[in-house]
């Protein structure tokens, strides 16, 4: 069950408001309503009807089975950059994994993670624009906790932890975590997203107008973008989805 004061007594930055819904169509939605008035907020559903991915995909969301969260931050970097933001976001939905069980989540760049080959958290970062500059960005994690019956379109992709985890306390570690990574330089915690990549190395297929190419992942560079090469030569993808060529 979700607990609203056992999530910000468990926040060490306790700015945001927190909500908890039983049922939003999506958080990021209402959090990007509700922080119009430069409040920050961090909005937690037991479920979403209408839950969002990147690239307008959607997130299944089904009641008591997941953790599905916005948190709003306030920003006034003109130069930041949305993939390192999101490559943040995903170090820190690890570590607080890492931390409260015993698995080992991976990253499929820029913004899935990954155990045992199955797709447990999708993440989507948004921007809120004022006068022409990005004010705030809303911050959206949903995670599969122990979701089982999967749409058709997602079964042989999607998984989840399977552990028995306290959805309050794993809110609260995650957001914690992004707090402290954001203010940081990418550099400080790149090297961490490199080692739990499940990318980096591998033969992937990614789309330019269209049209898709094939190309082997390299790196990741300062901002987050993934270097891959093809046919000898190198090229930096910012934004996109990509997909291995090989099973993961």
């Amino acid at each position: 069950m979700l607990d609203r004061e056992k999530i910000t007594a468990k926040l060490k930055d306790k700015t945001a408001e927190v909500l908890v819904f039983d049922t939003v169509g999506s958080t990021n939605d209402v959090a990007k309503k509700l922080c119009e008035d430069g409040k920050a907020y961090l909005v937690v559903a037991n479920s979403q009807t209408n839950g969002r991915g990147r690239q307008g995909k959607s997130f299944f969301s089904p009641a008591d089975s997941g953790l599905y969260f916005s948190l709003t931050v306030n920003t006034d970097k003109p130069d930041f950059s949305f993939t390192g933001v999101t490559c943040a976001v995903s170090v820190a939905v690890t570590r607080a994994i890492e931390k409260l069980t015993d698995l080992q989540p991976k990253i499929k760049w820029v913004n899935d993670i990954y155990i045992d080959n199955k797709k447990v958290c999708g993440i989507l970062v948004q921007a809120v624009t004022e006068n022409g500059r990005i004010s705030r960005l809303i911050i959206g994690v949903g995670i599969n906790i122990s979701t089982a019956d999967f749409p058709e379109e997602i079964k042989g992709i999607a998984g989840a932890l399977n552990k028995n985890i306290d959805r309050s306390i794993l809110t609260a570690e995650i957001v914690n975590n992004i707090r402290e990574l954001i203010k940081e330089k990418p550099c400080n915690y790149l090297d961490e997203y490199k080692a739990k990549s499940n990318v980096l190395g591998k033969d992937i297929i990614y789309f330019k107008d269209n049209i898709p190419h094939s190309a082997t992942a390299v790196d990741i560079d300062s901002t987050g973008g993934l270097v891959v090469e093809e046919s000898g030569e190198k090229i930096t993808l910012t934004s996109g989805e990509i997909s291995l060529r090989f099973p993961l």
